[in-house]
């Protein structure tokens, strides 16, 4: 189960520029990065086994976080620069995907009763500084790999503690629904990582709702590129609009929806429009995402019902579901769901409003 936060169109765009002087460098680095990417196609597209839910009560415990340093090379994990309880390193990379690890950890534990990323105690390894100037970060199955950027367009990809939230949410996921990464389904994967990476910056930063961003990768872009995040939840398509990367293709309903054979089944394009959904549930709510909405999401990923192959639809009337089980029919959480779908264009068979 290899996931990635860089979008191999976004990768493609770069690419395409190594006639530019001032981008050789960022061309060649997301050359490399694409077919990094490509290497791992078969493998993304298989649905992860779904473990039994039924294995996650144990109660949480405190993080087991180890980090490593690959010293540009690709070998993994690296050389050990960091364990738990140890002090800083001074090496911003290392002591960034440290904080994220157990930023991350803490979320789950603490607003969903999680004990780390499968439910029973994974200690949490990263790797950074991966690759010669790489122009990604991923989750392999097992651990958290981070690049360094090109730094032309890309900076390091620890300075982002959503990234690190979003690739650890692929684990959750993983060993949770074990949604499939093509098509709807691996755009809900998509999805699902850019919800949880967000409540991680969010819950951190004690912010509410309204005081997010909602932008994904904020920070990963230098000064040179003209844009924000990688994604915006809340306005999907809005996060770029750069002379070289293009505008964010994202969609914000089903009216855009993108049919296409690449990336997946786009499915760093469609996740958009979830990711809109949920935003609109926890705004229209007020508060905190990571409680009403996120424990709506939570308990649908993890309830041991949706398919590996959930679409849309499915995935919405999952989430009407469990806000009906968890807050009553008719109650503003479930009114707020079945709106933001609806808002969204994706719909919801035989959801009672």
């Amino acid at each position: 189960m290899y996931c990635s936060i860089i979008p191999p169109y976004l990768l493609r765009r770069l690419a395409a520029q190594h006639h530019e002087p001032r981008l050789q460098m960022a061309a060649r680095a997301a050359k490399e990065a694409l077919q990094h990417v490509k290497s791992f196609q078969a493998s993304r597209a298989a649905p992860a086994p779904a473990a039994p839910p039924g294995l996650r009560q144990l109660t949480p415990g405190p993080p087991q976080r180890t980090v490593y340093d690959a010293k540009a090379s690709e070998d993994l994990p690296g050389v050990l620069v960091r364990k738990e309880g140890e002090p800083a390193t001074g090496d911003p990379a290392a002591d960034e995907a440290y904080d994220g690890l157990g930023h991350t950890h803490r979320l789950y534990a603490e607003a969903f009763g999680r004990n780390s990323i499968d439910g029973n105690g994974l200690p949490l390894d990263a790797t950074v500084h991966f690759g010669h100037l790489y122009d990604n970060a991923f989750w392999d199955g097992k651990q958290m790999v981070f690049g360094d950027g090109d730094g032309q367009v890309f900076t390091r990809f620890t300075a982002s503690l959503s990234v690190i939230g979003h690739e650890l949410a692929h684990g959750v996921t993983q060993h949770s629904a074990g949604l499939a990464y093509r098509n709807q389904a691996g755009a809900l994967n998509e999805s699902l990582s850019d919800v949880f990476g967000a409540l991680v910056e969010q819950y951190v930063r004690q912010q509410s709702a309204a005081q997010a961003s909602w932008l994904i990768g904020e920070g990963l872009f230098t000064d040179q590129v003209q844009g924000t995040a990688l994604r915006s939840m809340k306005a999907p398509g809005t996060a770029y609009d750069d002379d070289v990367l293009g505008k964010d293709p994202q969609p914000d309903s089903m009216d855009g929806y993108v049919h296409t054979s690449a990336d997946n089944g786009g499915v760093h394009l469609n996740s958009g429009i979830p990711n809109r959904a949920f935003c609109l549930v926890a705004t229209t709510l007020g508060g905190n995402a990571w409680e009403a909405p996120g424990r709506i999401w939570y308990d649908t990923l993890t309830g041991g019902t949706l398919p590996a192959s959930a679409t849309f639809s499915a995935f919405a009337k999952a989430t009407a579901a469990s806000a009906t089980e968890l807050y009553g029919t008719g109650s503003p959480e479930h009114d707020a769901v079945v709106q933001a779908w609806e808002t969204v264009k994706v719909k919801l068979q035989g959801a009672k409003r």
